[in-house]
Parts: structure tokens; sequence; C-alpha cells
């Protein structure tokens, strides 16, 4: 097994945060850039960066932290570890137990949930390091992944036939997708249509537009983040704000009105991101959130209809392995998981209104 270190990452290292992460193992993913760094600190987060040094690479890694009373501080390694093999949890984790309890940092428990495919034998490795399995925290733990390094016409022919089918109609019919400029107004059309369908579609509750305002301003800024629109008789009737982040490309937020008659027109804005997308070098489509493999037909699932939509275009559904706690302080973290986080959890969106994770 090979050996790791962890530390804190040097300022200098910090200043090209998004180029070290995007060169991690796995690329990176949006959840540890730079960006949503600057969101979370005004979400109830504190960041730390960290960097776990190897024989082979250095895996550079977002680390969300709260601090609570008695408790001391959870750290939620958000989408990460990133390593090159689920063998090389266990490694990296044993040094940052040793980093954390040298540093005298106090953290009780840090949450992981690396970007790896969920296998018997992923799920082995990790349970046999110790940690403890809870659940997920992020839409894409199953999600729907497209390569999209093929040329266009043939990434074209390659798509499911449902999803082909829809793009070559909303062209035959003219359906006109619109690059629209991170403005007050596009954002508040933006949160519009998501807001309507997730009234319409889904049983969860959209976040303030606060945070999306700052969500798309901060990936905007730094020409990751990239807003498509479709207007029907001047309304805007599909839009979707869709980020690149190194090699990767995700379509992070949609929404689109639920009575419209241009066929095939959320399809063609996806058609037309993809395409962006493959111009500034992306070779991975995320559409970012199914329902799990096994559930995919299942149409009480939450998530059914947006399974069926994202799978038109991918065909299959990823598996990841999800969220588990490394247990620092297995006292302070029994307090926390019978009763602390569900009370804490409470108290912050009591006090706030806002989502605690």
């Amino acid at each position: 097994m090979p050996e790791f270190t962890a530390r804190f990452a040097t300022a200098a290292e910090i200043e090209q945060w998004d180029t070290l992460v995007t060169a991690n193992p796995n690329g990176g993913n949006l959840l540890q850039s730079e960006a949503f760094a600057a969101v979370k600190k005004n979400y109830g987060w504190d960041t730390q960066f960290l960097a776990f040094e190897g024989p082979h690479y250095t895996s550079y890694n977002l680390v969300l932290e709260k601090s609570f009373p008695v408790l001391g501080k959870l750290w939620y390694l958000i989408k990460g570890p990133d390593v090159a093999d689920v063998f090389e949890v266990p490694a990296v984790l044993e040094a940052l137990r040793v980093f954390v309890k040298h540093a005298k940092l106090h953290v009780f428990a840090v949450k992981i949930e690396p970007d790896i495919v969920a296998s018997e034998e992923a799920h082995s490795v990790l349970r046999g390091a110790g940690l403890v399995e809870v659940p997920d925290l992020q839409p894409n733990d199953s999600t729907a992944l497209l390569d999209i390094s093929p040329e266009s016409s043939e990434l074209l022919r390659k798509l499911h036939s449902r999803g082909r089918n829809a793009v070559r109609r909303a062209i035959r019919e003219n359906v006109e997708v619109v690059r629209m400029d991170p403005t007050e107004s596009t954002m508040r059309t933006m949160y519009s249509l998501m807001v309507g369908t997730i009234a319409a579609k889904a049983t969860t509750q959209a976040r303030d537009f606060e945070y999306y305002r700052q969500f798309w301003t901060e990936f905007t800024q730094r020409e990751q983040g990239h807003f498509y629109f479709v207007f029907e008789d001047g309304v805007a009737s599909v839009g979707a704000f869709v980020i690149n982040y190194g090699a990767k490309a995700t379509y992070k937020d949609g929404g689109s009105l639920q009575k419209r008659s241009q066929y095939g027109d959320s399809h063609l804005v996806q058609w037309a991101a993809i395409n962006d997308m493959k111009e500034l070098g992306a070779l991975e489509y995320d559409f970012c959130g199914t329902p799990p493999a096994d559930r995919l037909k299942d149409p009480t699932h939450p998530h059914h209809g947006l399974g069926l939509f994202k799978t038109s275009f991918s065909k299959t559904v990823t598996d990841f392995v999800g969220c588990y706690d490394l247990v620092l302080s297995p006292v302070r973290y029994k307090l926390w998981s019978r009763a602390g986080e569900r009370v804490f959890r409470q108290l912050y969106t009591r006090r706030t209104g806002k989502q605690f994770y």
C-alpha cells in the first residue's frame, strides 16, 4: 500500500487552486473548486485546503468545516479524497488521521464521498478501513455520465435514440438556443424556471435565490459557468446552467415551463451546451443526478422523470460509493450520530432558513 502524508495547502498552492484540483487523478470536481469554496463561506462553513502527498502524485482537496460546542469540528471532504484507486483511500485517511492528531485540530469526524464507482469490492475496502456508511449528501452520487470526446456528428449518432431523435426534431423545427449573459434578469429567470419545475415534479425545495445568485456569479466570474435558454412566444420556456471545470462539464441547474409546445427544446439546450463544453476542452458531461441504477425505472422515485430525461442521452446510470464517515473521536461521534447532527441541523435551519449541508 502506498504511503501518503497530509498537510494544509500553501498560500501559493491556494492561489492556483483550480489548476491543481483539475490535475488530480480523477480530474477534480466543481464542488472542490475555488468558486464553490467562496459560496460556502457565506453559508455556515469555514473552508480548509488540503494536500495529500503520495509517491506518484499530490491530491488537492477542499474541506468544509463546522464547529460545534463540546463536540469540536466536523470536516466534510466534499467529493473527496480524489485518488487514483479505491485501494489508496485507507492510506490517505490514515495520513489525515495522523495530521489532525499532530496538529491538534480538534476534528471529531470527517465525511468523505470520493467519486469512486460503486462495487462490492469498493464498499468492502471502505468498510474495511473502519468507515461508517451514512446517507448521501450530493444529488450526483448517482448520475448519468456522457463521454463527449467523439467528434460532434459521431457523438450525436451514439446518443440514446430518444435523445438523438428529440435533438434532430428540434433542429428541424428551428428551435433556437440562446446563450445568455449572467445578468440579474437572467438569474431571476433561471430561478423562476427552477422553482416552477421543483414545485411540479419534486418533493424537495429550492435553496433561496441569494444562494443561487452567488453560486452562479462565482462560477461565471471565473468563466466556468454558462446560461442557456429557449424562448417560446417571447417567454423563457427552458433554462440550464452548465459548468466547465477542467475536463468535466456538469449540467448543474435547470428548469422549464410545464406547458410548452416546442418538441425537443430541453434536449436541444443540452446538445448546445455539450458542444460548447467540447470546445472548452471537456471530455465528460455529467447530467448531475438520477435515481440509482436499480431504481431508474421506479416511478415512485422522486427523480424518476429527471432520470428518464438524462438517460435519453447517456443510456446508463453510474452509481458512486456515496458518503462515509471517518470517526476520529468515538465518544464525540456517538453524541453526534445519536442526536447531535439532528439537533444542530434543526437549529441551523430554524435560525437561518437555509439548508445545513
